[in-house]
């Protein structure tokens, strides 16, 4: 039933060796937050509140000040060759517009009007604009921030709040923003922002470093986001004011917002659910493919889950100015499976072993706190392919990992459905002399753990079949660690106080140097015991290094069919043939076939997939997708320049007459 513990591998508490990265780190110019955002920002709160009762010398040496460290949200300071994007510059035109009150200084009010849409960096729109590359809004709903790094959920956090603040700050007034592009950022709500709360918590796969805050986790994250959506509600216009209303109403309902003390939000929060006017959204069903940042989510009404990849364009993860010590792992696959919980809130990232995290495959190897050489850095691996493809709600993700610092490679497969994920592994390679395993899972939970034959049970969390091998091996074990082992930077360090959790873990072990090994299991969020050893909703086609699919049926499917594969290489599944790689969903439901397409590792250029399906009739398709249909129909899809988005075409099923 249990393991041993290896005892290479340094506890929670070990924090005190440290190396160069392993990889190329994504360096950026230090921004000297605290210097030219932080101060600044707090200096000029302190002067509106105690405008009445300082001096007007005081006044005027506290705005010289911010003037020498913060005078222009376009620039950074010292660096005048360096413009400000995301976040960063929506704070600052935040402070710039603060200052200009308080100095009564009309042109710093138009230079932080200005800052919001400044349009002079090759005609692009740093805040008020989508972008193609780099940070802030891309076309999919991604957020990025530090070039590389996926940010909804933390600097996109902050990015909301300036913004909500500053657009409220110069409404009605003679420098109120009137770029009509401010509708990107509305948009961002529903596009960018809402698929990332669930029961009004931000997921922490998108919240980098931020994870390792003791003072700022999930729960504090959504309570930001969704008080700054409020506040964006009361100037937005509709549809946009009352749609805010009526999901910041449905995540205030099911969360924790009303627990912090912040009188202002809690207030906005409290007249919103005495309004009868205004009803609450429900929990969303749907997935969603954020290809720009290598991310997925897949939602249903009582669970969601995300994972987490990376890629050359992406980072593994992000460490650097004394946070997020243990990050080694977060961004080769993890998941986070979302239920009626504070699972991620409740003391998981100083406690975790972080070299285990659910969902991904590993090399046993001693891993030293990673660290940056200065400022932050961005550890990205050298792998192509990242990303996925959805239609109808459902969805299959792929990573062709490249695991940094060994030889490890591996290509993963998540398949989401409407009451289970299938996940698979194939071509698992090492030659390094060490075990690789996949976990999967690592709970913080120490609740009834039931085997049966090819599948076990977690009471209140999962049950996991085990389609093919044997099953996995079991952990049972306390741990202890503390917030400030995993991060003693200044301004967010945790304390020394020891947090002990009872955690399980599921991982397969494939030996020293695995040669093609694979690993096939599926995760039934929330279901029964007696479910999980009932379940036969998905059956998997093929699991190599050539293609992985999966045909899902009945209840798992919505009473339809979903077949989801992944062509790393030209091939066929399940009578399903595609000329180049690719990924695709195929959903037959309701007299039509859904077929969609996409390609995660931008390398092709078109692709052409024939069906087993006979289609008499096309009923929509994107301009890229090129249908005949037939009793085998044929889709070439253009996927040159895509990004990563899916392609999609609609057939009616059956034959002619």
């Amino acid at each position: 039933m249990g393991a041993r513990r290896r005892p290479r591998r340094s506890s929670p508490a070990s924090t005190s060796s440290t190396s160069a990265p392993t990889t190329r780190p994504g360096a950026r110019p230090a921004t000297g937050g605290h210097w030219e955002i932080g101060a600044p920002r707090a200096l000029m709160d302190t002067t509106v509140i105690m405008y009445d009762v300082i001096s007007a010398e005081q006044r005027a040496a506290w705005t010289r000040a911010v003037d020498r460290f913060c005078p222009n949200p376009d620039r950074r300071t010292n660096l005048t060759d360096f413009a400000e994007t995301g976040a960063n510059r929506a704070d600052k035109a935040l402070i710039v517009a603060l200052r200009g009150i308080v100095g009564a200084d009309a042109a710093k009010l138009a230079l932080a009007r200005d800052g919001l849409s400044d349009t002079r960096d090759a005609g692009r729109r740093t805040l008020f604009g989508l972008v193609t590359s780099g940070d802030g809004f891309h076309a999919d709903g991604s957020f990025i921030q530090h070039g590389v790094v996926a940010y909804t959920g933390s600097y996109g956090v902050v990015l909301l709040q300036s913004l909500a603040t500053t657009l409220g700050l110069l409404g009605g007034s003679a420098w109120a923003v009137t770029d009509p592009a401010v509708g990107v950022v509305l948009d961002a709500v529903e596009h960018a922002y809402a698929p990332w709360i669930h029961d009004g918590l931000m997921m922490d796969s998108v919240r980098g470093r931020a994870v390792s805050r003791q003072f700022n986790r999930d729960h504090d994250a959504g309570r930001d986001t969704v008080d700054a959506i409020l506040q964006l509600a009361t100037g937005a216009g509709e549809p946009y004011a009352t749609r805010f209303r009526q999901l910041a109403k449905g995540w205030i309902r099911r969360g924790r917002f009303l627990d912090a003390a912040n009188v202002a939000a809690t207030a906005r929060a409290a007249a919103l659910l005495g309004d009868d006017a205004v009803t609450a959204a429900p929990r969303p069903r749907g997935h969603r493919v954020f290809a720009a940042m290598d991310r997925i989510v897949h939602r249903r009404p009582r669970w969601s889950y995300a994972i987490s990849l990376s890629s050359r364009r992406i980072t593994m993860y992000e460490c650097g100015n004394g946070e997020n010590y243990r990050a080694w792992y977060q961004g080769d696959g993890a998941t986070y499976l979302y239920l009626d919980s504070d699972h991620y809130s409740d003391g998981y990232w100083p406690t975790v072993d972080s070299y285990r995290l659910a969902g991904t495959t590993v090399d046993t190897r001693h891993r030293d706190p990673a660290v940056s050489v200065s400022g932050t850095g961005a550890f990205r691996p050298a792998n192509a392919w990242a990303g996925g493809v959805t239609a109808a709600g459902y969805g299959v993700a792929g990573l062709d990992l490249a695991a940094a610092g060994t030889t490890l490679t591996a290509r993963k497969a998540w398949v989401c459905l409407d009451d289970a994920v299938v996940c698979l592994g194939a071509g698992i390679t090492s030659s390094d002399g060490r075990p690789i395993e996949t976990v999967v899972e690592n709970r913080a939970t120490a609740a009834a753990l039931t085997t049966g034959d090819g599948w076990a049970h977690l009471e209140g969390v999962a049950g996991y079949v085990f389609p093919s091998g044997p099953a996995p091996r079991v952990l049972r074990e306390r741990r202890t660690g503390a917030w400030l082992e995993i991060n003693d930077g200044p301004g967010t360090k945790g304390t020394a106080d020891p947090v002990t959790r009872d955690y399980t873990t599921l991982w397969f072990d494939h030996g020293t140097n695995p040669s093609d090994a694979t690993y096939a299991y599926i995760l039934l969020p929330g279901a029964t015991r007696r479910r999980t050893g009932d379940f036969d909703g998905a059956r998997i086609l093929a699991n190599t290094g050539r293609v992985q699919a999966v045909r899902a049926h009945g209840r798992s499917a919505g009473g339809g069919e979903v077949l989801a594969a992944l062509f790393w290489a030209a091939g066929e599944a399940g009578g399903v043939s595609a000329s180049s790689p690719c990924a695709v969903l195929i959903r037959r439901a309701a007299g039509r076939i859904t077929v969609a397409v996409s390609d995660p590792g931008r390398t092709t250029a078109t692709t052409t997939l024939t069906l087993p399906y006979p289609a008499h009739r096309l009923i929509e398709a994107g301009d890229t997708v090129s249908v005949t249909t037939g009793e085998r129909p044929r889709l070439t899809v253009d996927l040159a320049g895509s990004a990563g988005r899916t392609h999609t075409a609609v057939l009616a099923t059956g034959r002619k007459g």
